[in-house]
């Protein structure tokens, strides 16, 4: 993966939160919503924009889209993802995301099958 394509795609707030909320499993854009209060026409901008430069992957689960990270991510991608996870640590509005995370109801949707197995292409 070309790191500028990476920095490109790291210049932005709310793809830095989406990011960062993906590190921790794959979400709906529903839940996206909740958490960063967010309307569903921004979130899907910026997961197509991050979609497009190959940081996120998609899957259609009847009217649910999934993201989440590649499965097999590149050395420079993982590299500055790690470097996401520690800066964000130290940012409230990170620390805020994944408080309402934690907060989501992920049950209600066929991303729950998906954090459960493990298991990309299945869900409930």
């Amino acid at each position: 993966m070309e790191l500028l394509k990476i920095y490109e795609c790291l210049c932005d707030r709310t793809r830095l939160r989406l990011l960062n909320l993906l590190s921790h499993g794959p979400l709906c854009v529903c839940h996206f919503q909740e958490i960063l209060g967010e309307p569903q026409v921004k979130i899907s901008k910026h997961l197509a924009y991050l979609r497009a430069r190959g940081l996120v992957d998609v899957e259609r689960q009847g009217s649910w889209m999934i993201y989440e990270l590649p499965f097999k991510p590149s050395r420079e991608l993982r590299a500055n993802l790690a470097c996401l996870q520690d800066c964000a640590a130290e940012e409230a509005v990170f620390r805020r995301d994944l408080a309402r995370l934690r907060k989501v109801d992920l049950a209600c949707a066929p991303v729950a099958a998906v954090r459960r197995t493990g298991a990309r292409g299945r869900c409930c």
